[in-house]
């Protein structure tokens, strides 16, 4: 069945009257003449039948009818704004803006990039490093990795990766007058502290490993640093699987211990309904998944 619709025109010079409940500003917001707004007013009246103004001698104010229809005309009108902006970015294929933690980009996704680029060197990637949830059109952002549950309003989230958390240091620590062999050996080395959610308490209970002060130690805000402050021998780091992998292969860091902790958060690939529907969308999400299997098959 067809819509039901006013003249479309009307509808701009209407809710600008209306936000500015004045034909001269409506006029002017929109480059037109006070008679063309008064014009498309009238004209959207008489299509609805309805009056939407009380008409004063210097001064316009809304009916009760007229204060319903503004607030409705306004949102659809934010609406195709939106979206109009967000498809208009989206044809600037050659740029993909990607948003995620800045330990994230700098542990896991920088490192191996030159692979995206080189698979396909006509997308340009543009990273933003931020731990708050974004809104991907306000902000411009194509597609985001997000540590979480996975449950995010309005968009769709695809699993990337688990993560597990084991202690990790220098392979100097497993050596020197206090070498890291057995568990009872952490009294004598410092902790390295991050803002991750799971803590040495929790290690250290899991471990039943009493008596050693959970809190001491140095502490770092971001994991990009905790990562290399334990690469440089500064200490024991609870270390993210995610986020240590490379510098375990490398040897950079090993594992003192075992024991690893399963996290309840995940990483996630995080992008707008139908964002797939964009071919550099598309792409990255796809060598995304292709590295974390990869990454998956070679532990």
């Amino acid at each position: 069945m067809a819509r039901q619709l006013p003249p479309l025109p009307t509808l701009p010079a209407f809710d600008a009257a209306a936000r500015h409940l004045s034909f001269t500003k409506a006029a002017a917001e929109l480059n037109v003449t006070h008679g063309a707004i008064s014009r498309a007013v009238r004209h959207l009246e008489e299509a609805l039948g309805a009056r939407l103004f009380e008409r004063g001698t210097r001064s316009v104010r809304l009916t009760a009818e007229g204060t319903v229809y503004a607030a409705e005309v306004g949102a659809a009108l934010d609406r195709i704004s939106v979206a109009t902006m967000a498809t208009a970015a989206s044809r600037s294929s050659g740029i993909l803006n990607v948003s995620t933690s800045d330990g994230f980009a700098g542990r896991w996704l920088v490192p191996r990039l030159n692979r995206f680029h080189r698979a396909h060197p006509d997308i340009d990637v543009r990273l933003s490093t931020s731990g708050a949830l974004i809104d991907f059109v306000r902000d411009g952002i194509d597609i985001a990795i997000r540590y979480g549950e996975g449950r995010y309003d309005k968009v769709t989230s695809e699993l990337l990766m688990e993560e597990d958390v084991t202690p990790v240091c220098s392979p100097e620590l497993l050596q020197g007058e206090h070498p890291l062999r057995a568990l009872e050996d952490l009294r004598h080395h410092r902790l390295i502290h991050d803002n991750f959610r799971i803590g040495w308490s929790t290690w250290l209970q899991a471990a039943g490993l009493y008596g050693i002060d959970h809190t001491s130690g140095v502490r770092f805000e971001t994991a990009a640093d905790a990562v290399e402050a334990a690469v440089q021998g500064e200490g024991v780091l609870l270390g993210r699987s995610a986020l240590v992998l490379a510098d375990l292969a490398s040897g950079r860091l090993v594992r003192p211990f075992d024991l690893a902790l399963k996290s309840r958060w995940s990483y996630y690939v995080v992008y707008p309904e139908g964002g797939l529907r964009h071919r550099k969308v598309r792409a990255f999400r796809d060598w995304l998944v292709s590295e974390a299997i990869a990454d998956h098959t070679s532990q």
